[in-house]
């Protein structure tokens, strides 16, 4: 559990420093270099450690760019355009839906079904994270809050789909293919990488000769978010993935807005509303039922 909860605290710290590196760079680009240079990285040093983990890799390299699209491409493209659209709060509000989503994924690819009890998780999970983005909510990029579906909200919405569909993808990747978490990753974030970079080139961003304002910061900035994102937290995903249901690690993915208010009020002495202590003590309510529910059930398989 701790781990789990390590994992979507630094996935959380990756909102700021993302916000920092559109300063100097272009935002496909920024996706696309990062997650391509360290695709390269991971493959390189599962190379020299473990040559068999690469061959094994590019025997299962179709599910592997599968892998890459939704959930490094598609995910990523979508969710930066979608919250070019919208303030944060509203896109963070649209991602609380992703346990529902990876469940009904879940069900259908991995056919994992959930209990009445994990449900109740889930819906006390949801209400809790709900105060404390409402809170936060305010309006979207045109004043307004509500009213019909823009387009920015399909964007997310499908990267929403696209980031449970991949996650799931690797799950199957690391359990029944027998891949590694790095290897998985390394493969799927060049392929993912390298889609990001074309989309840039093809989107008109400024490749004059690199659509970067400023090479040191960006290099800087990218190395930080590569080991944090793609050095900690994706291959820490893939580890967490062989222990916990990938629809449990989604429910968990909720603790994100908590622990980004927390990093708002810690770093740049934000306010935090009361409401924020109600969300904390809905959410770990939610958290403890269904954890306790999905050590039963692993019990019981086992």
């Amino acid at each position: 559990m701790i781990g789990v909860l390590t994992l979507f605290a630094l996935f959380a710290s990756l909102f700021s420093l993302s916000k920092v590196g559109l300063q100097y760079s272009e935002p496909f680009f920024l996706i696309g270099s990062r997650m391509f240079l360290a695709g390269l990285v991971l493959l390189l040093y599962q190379g020299v450690r473990n040559p068999s983990a690469i061959r094994n890799g590019w025997r299962q390299l179709p599910g592997l760019m599968v892998f890459g699209f939704f959930a490094i491409y598609a995910t990523n493209i979508a969710e930066i355009w979608g919250i070019s659209k919208m303030v944060s709060a509203r896109a963070c509000f649209l991602y609380s839906l992703s346990p529902f989503v990876a469940a009904v994924v879940a069900y259908f690819v991995l056919s994992e079904v959930l209990t009445w009890k994990k449900w109740l998780g889930l819906c006390l999970g949801f209400c809790g994270v709900m105060p404390i983005v409402l809170e936060h909510s305010t309006c979207s990029m045109d004043g307004s809050l509500g009213g019909l579906i823009s387009l920015g909200d399909l964007a997310i919405f499908f990267a929403v789909f696209s980031s449970s569909l991949g996650w799931i993808l690797l799950k199957k990747c690391v359990t029944t293919g027998g891949l590694t978490p790095l290897t998985a990753n390394g493969f799927g974030m060049t392929f993912g990488g390298a889609l990001a970079l074309l989309h840039s080139y093809l989107s008109g961003e400024s490749w004059h000769p690199f659509p970067v304002t400023d090479g040191w910061r960006f290099l800087q900035n990218v190395a930080l978010i590569a080991f944090i994102s793609n050095g900690i937290c994706y291959n820490l995903y893939g580890f967490l993935l062989k222990r916990y249901s990938a629809s449990f690690i989604a429910f968990a993915g909720l603790v994100t807005p908590l622990f980004a208010g927390f990093f708002g009020w810690f770093f740049l002495d934000e306010q935090i509303p009361w409401i924020f202590a109600v969300s904390v003590v809905l959410f770990g309510l939610g958290l403890w039922v269904y954890y306790a529910e999905e050590k039963k059930t692993s019990a019981l398989s086992n």
